[in-house]
């Protein structure tokens, strides 16, 4: 089966809430969509240019302040029919996460092994760093419910992703705590 390309989905669905420059989508997903998805700079603007090709986005260049040209993004009809037909077909598939932490330690052969307590704690305060700053972004992003209504999405994603750090920082302290006995 071929694979999907997601980026042009995301980058379609971005450019259907107001127009983007490329570097304001990599900021996107350094800021939001890096919660659930990853792309890099050297990722998005290739696929800006297919998108282009295809008709499904258009650019055009503003000046921003005294003679700074920016090049704008915009969702062309194509575009957002493709992303209304894309968001109404099926997810048949779950993904597999990539986590590194668990992939080192699928290979830890035994309990009494001495950098598992070291990894345990390095997790524990990488998470409950992570849940901080989403906590804040739920915060400050849906401050009012007037922008819970307008972003529904987005806030069940930040909701997800809080429940999840949540889940997986339970997890590690239970572990810790049999590891410290």
């Amino acid at each position: 089966m071929a694979k999907k390309n997601t980026l042009k989905y995301i980058i379609l669905g971005l450019l259907e809430k107001q127009d983007l420059a490329g570097y304001d989508i990599t900021k996107i997903f350094e800021d939001e969509i890096g919660q659930f998805w990853q792309a890099k700079h050297s990722q998005i603007y290739p696929e800006l240019q297919k998108l282009e090709g295809a008709g499904l986005i258009f650019s055009h260049t503003e000046i921003v302040g005294n003679k700074l040209e920016k090049r704008l993004y915009t969702l062309t009809g194509k575009g957002g029919a493709e992303l209304e037909a894309w968001i109404a077909s099926s997810t048949p598939e779950l993904s597999a996460a990539k986590d590194e932490f668990i992939l080192k330690l699928y290979f830890i052969r035994s309990q009494d092994d001495e950098r598992i307590k070291e990894m345990f704690a390095e997790q524990l305060a990488l998470h409950a760093e992570k849940l901080n700053h989403l906590k804040w972004r739920m915060d400050s992003v849906f401050a009012s419910p007037e922008e819970k209504e307008q972003n529904y999405g987005h806030f069940l994603i930040l909701e997800h992703a809080i429940r999840r750090e949540e889940g997986y920082l339970q997890w590690l302290k239970e572990v810790d705590n049999k590891l410290s006995i």
